[in-house]
């Protein structure tokens, strides 16, 4: 893969990011319970975290990284928005959307790692981002089927 690519790959994965930090900003505010919102808040850092590890390998290979959050990414904030508003802060609600979120980061990570074109730097980078999303996506799971 080119770099040209690679920086491409990397900024796609760097606006679903920073749609889940985001994702998980407003789920901190939103949930009922100070033990969820706490983690939430935690899971935004790490995701901003990933975020600026991404865009440095972006800046590595010479590119411009992305520095905002996808349209999409709002789309799904106002429908959670939309949602909770119907339904009130119900943080099981909440939990179940973020845990779909988490499908999706997860995937879109896992497919970039499949990738056997990347360079070892890159999917290194994207290895290292991949370890958050993981975690995040099995504590959500988690959490979701806990309280079926």
């Amino acid at each position: 893969m080119n770099q040209v690519n690679e920086v491409s790959l990397l900024n796609g994965l760097i606006k679903t990011t920073l749609d889940s930090m985001k994702g998980y900003e407003e789920a901190a505010k939103d949930a009922e319970s100070t033990q969820y919102a706490t983690m939430f808040a935690e899971f935004a850092r790490d995701r901003t975290q990933v975020a600026t590890e991404l865009q440095g390998q972006v800046r590595t290979l010479g590119g411009e990284p992305e520095m905002d959050p996808s349209m999409l990414g709002a789309a799904h904030r106002t429908f959670m928005n939309l949602k909770e508003a119907i339904t009130g802060h119900d943080d099981r609600a909440i939990i179940e959307e973020v845990e779909r979120g988490e499908d999706h980061i997860k995937a879109k990570f896992e497919e970039a790692m499949a990738d056997s074109e990347l360079s070892p730097t890159t999917l290194a980078a994207i290895t290292a981002g991949y370890a958050s999303v993981r975690e995040g996506h099995d504590k959500m799971s988690t959490l979701k089927h806990g309280m079926a």
